[in-house]
């Protein structure tokens, strides 16, 4: 069966902040240009996972007055707070002698996912076409090499690739421009900067995973507008890590826990470090007598502006988190994700009106407060290659003494799937049961966040060799999918004696780590059908 083609000036891969702020600046710039925006969740917003304190700088320069059109962002940061945790007790950090990078008395605490189908609406009203539940699962190019646009999902196939009755072939959308932004680890992204060598004589990319719950705790343990952060335990000083807890409104808190994925250990469970962090005595004691309503995980890029990558290519560009524009010591990357998208609809503006080539971008892209902020924070992640004290005095000297200036920019020496140590070699980590109050399991943890996928379809996680988990991987790092997974996708079961590598694809939430930390790079995430995955509500 062939598939319907359909023609737009410009084709925009992701309802995140960058894809939305990229349509909503091109619609400003010119009325006339054809935009459509793709979305693989089934609304826009509901695979979206944030802290998230909000920079307000890019949305104050793309929509001035979203004051006034009733925007999502209400909660202003009143106060601030840092710990050093020890095992029970903790150390509070003066705040003024925090990097002013990491000072937050001017932004906001929001639910990022509101704020995108806030954006949505924005878009809508300017005439962008917005599709959700539609997921790009293939670049289109034509026949010099340049991008031509994407195909999206055949739906309704069983899981051999046959087709049921309910099949429909997927659409091609082609376009004069095309825009990725799937945010962290695209798996189209990973592609083009694969196939147009986007990355020579960058650094590797680093990530995090980062999660999130989100509580309601007792109004005497609230203080709307407080946001706070620890290092420390329960890692140890040679894993980079640390937590966030932003009292949002409604007596709702949004407590979260991010781990570099460069650990070494493969017998460390970032799920099980989140769960135990909680039942610190510093922690535990706000939420007690809470409940907690929401749950989510998502890979976050941690690299900076030395891996970032070339952000353009014939016939399309990178933005926003498929590129890596996050701010790693400001733990922010809305405001980069969003300013990008918006370099990108002056670029493509340009590129139509006065031929010029979207080389531009990276021009523009350097000439802006973007590509400074990135370029102070570039030394910050990889000094915690040193553990985390000889890190934090770094990026003191760095940030409060040079601001940024350094005459030099360190390395990141690894990709994070190379820094595993063979189990025999590492500890072991006994995690404690889930008590059910404070701590909780992973299956029920995945039943929050709405996760679904439609039955007897392909399974989205590919393995390039089926044999490798069971006669490599789990012999020399005891299979750390187990572990580093967040939503309980990936088993070692036993049938008659013999290990069987099982895959769980129903409970993915499209956090992406397994594509970025097994070790041999032997699993692939790709799209799932339109609309599959979590439903988050206010993440």
């Amino acid at each position: 069966m062939s598939r319907e083609v359909m023609e737009y000036d410009v084709v925009i891969v992701g309802g995140g902040p960058s894809g939305l702020s990229t349509a909503i600046k091109l619609k400003q710039l010119n009325p006339d240009i054809n935009v459509c925006l793709l979305e693989k969740a089934s609304e826009i917003g509901a695979h979206i996972l944030s802290g998230n304190v909000f920079e307000t700088r890019a949305l104050d320069e793309l929509l001035p007055n979203w004051k006034e059109l009733n925007s999502p962002i209400k909660t202003k940061v009143t106060k601030e707070k840092f710990l050093f945790l020890g095992k029970k007790k903790s150390l509070s950090w003066p705040t003024w002698l925090l990097p002013k990078v990491q000072q937050n008395h001017k932004n906001y605490i929001i639910s990022l996912a509101n704020l995108c189908r806030w954006l949505g609406e924005q878009a809508e009203a300017l005439g962008v076409e917005i599709f959700p539940g539609f997921p790009a699962s293939e670049v289109l190019y034509n026949e010099d090499g340049s991008v031509k646009g994407i195909a999206t999902q055949d739906m309704g196939l069983d899981k051999e690739g046959n087709k049921k009755d309910s099949y429909e072939p997927g659409m091609e959308l082609h376009a004069k421009v095309t825009v990725f932004a799937e945010g962290c680890r695209g798996h189209l992204g990973k592609e083009l900067i694969k196939k147009f060598n986007l990355n020579e004589g960058k650094d590797p990319q680093q990530y995090g995973i980062g999660f999130k719950e989100i509580w309601e705790i007792d109004e005497k343990n609230h203080t709307e507008g407080m946001v706070m952060h620890t290092a420390g335990w329960p890692l140890d000083n040679n894993t980079y890590g640390g937590s966030f807890m932003y009292h949002a409104e409604n007596k709702q808190i949004f407590l979260g826990y991010v781990i570099g994925l460069d650990y070494k250990n493969p017998h460390l469970s970032p799920f099980d470090e989140f769960q135990r962090f909680k039942t610190h005595p510093a922690i535990k004691k706000i939420i007690e007598g809470g409940k907690r309503i929401s749950y989510g995980a998502r890979a976050l890029i941690e690299g900076g502006i030395q891996s970032l990558p070339k952000m353009y290519m014939p016939g399309a560009l990178l933005v926003g988190c498929d590129a890596g524009t996050l701010n790693m010591p400001k733990i922010k990357g809305s405001h980069t994700a969003m300013k990008s998208g918006m370099i990108a609809a002056e670029t493509i503006v340009d590129h139509f009106n006065l031929k010029k080539t979207l080389s531009l971008y990276e021009e523009k892209f350097k000439n802006s407060w973007v590509y400074k902020e990135l370029h102070e924070a570039r030394n910050v992640k990889p000094s915690f290659s040193w553990g985390l004290i000889l890190g934090i005095i770094f990026t003191g000297i760095d940030q409060i003494l040079f601001r940024g200036k350094l005459p030099f920019t360190l390395k990141h020496k690894h990709a994070d799937h190379e820094t595993l140590k063979p189990a025999n070699s590492m500890p072991k980590i006994e995690y404690p049961k889930p008590d059910n109050v404070i701590t909780f399991d992973k299956t029920s943890s995945v039943y929050l966040t709405g996760t679904n996928h439609a039955d007897n379809q392909p399974v989205h996680l590919k393995l390039k060799d089926p044999n490798l988990p069971i006669s490599y991987t789990l012999e020399k790092f005891d299979e750390p999918a187990q572990r580093y997974c967040p939503a309980g996708v990936y088993e070692v079961q036993q049938e008659n004696n013999i290990n069987k590598f099982v895959i769980n694809a129903q409970n993915c939430i499209h956090c992406k780590t397994c594509d970025i930390k097994e070790p041999s790079q032997n699993i692939t995430w790709v799209t799932p059908e339109g609309g599959g995955g979590p439903k988050y509500g206010n993440m």
